[in-house]
């Protein structure tokens, strides 16, 4: 059987499709990929790299935190006080907030494939549960800093558990967004 040139295009689309399963096809998710930032960052030399260059600074900073102040929560790192975290907060949401831009604009520059990532949705999935255990953990902190600090004691509880969870959340979140270029 032969084949015309439009043919060939319809056949390669077709096969294009069928290889990328993945793409989650809805206009709103379109039109975020054919937006000015979506379009930089995706097209441009220097877009991705320098999106996942500040996305990467922003993992260390709120990652490194809220991971520290879990460990110390669950009795490592006994020379660190918990009144010391408190000044850091500011840092980690400082940290956060760049993830959250640079995420976003990477995210816009493929979402018809991210929203329907396993790891992606994973990985945000993770990281809400985590700034959830952070905000929880903050408020025991600023309840109890002083007198954790004081007393030598170590957290019990319920603020440990949050500690758990929150240490797997920061470190499967990490481990998700690795993953999603790769599944």
């Amino acid at each position: 059987m032969t084949y015309s040139k439009n043919t060939r295009i319809t056949q390669c689309e077709s096969d294009r499709k069928d290889n990328n399963r993945s793409r989650y096809n809805s206009p709103m998710f379109e039109a975020l990929e054919n937006t000015t930032i979506a379009i930089w960052v995706g097209e441009s030399l220097w877009g991705y790299p320098l999106l996942l260059g500040m996305h990467v600074v922003g993992l260390a900073i709120v990652a490194g935190i809220f991971l520290m102040l879990d460990l110390r929560i669950l009795g490592f790192n006994k020379g660190v006080s918990y009144e010391s975290f408190l000044s850091l907060f500011r840092l980690a949401w400082i940290g956060l907030a760049v993830n959250a831009i640079s995420g976003t604009a990477l995210f816009s520059s493929q979402a018809t494939t991210f929203i329907s990532s396993t790891p992606f949705l994973l990985k945000i999935g993770l990281i809400t549960i985590g700034v959830i255990c952070a905000v929880m953990i903050r408020s025991k902190l600023r309840e109890n800093a002083a007198s954790w600090d004081a007393s030598g004691s170590a957290t019990m509880g319920a603020t440990r558990l949050v500690a758990v969870v929150s240490l797997l959340c920061w470190i499967g979140a990490i481990g998700a967004g690795r993953l999603i270029a790769y599944l």
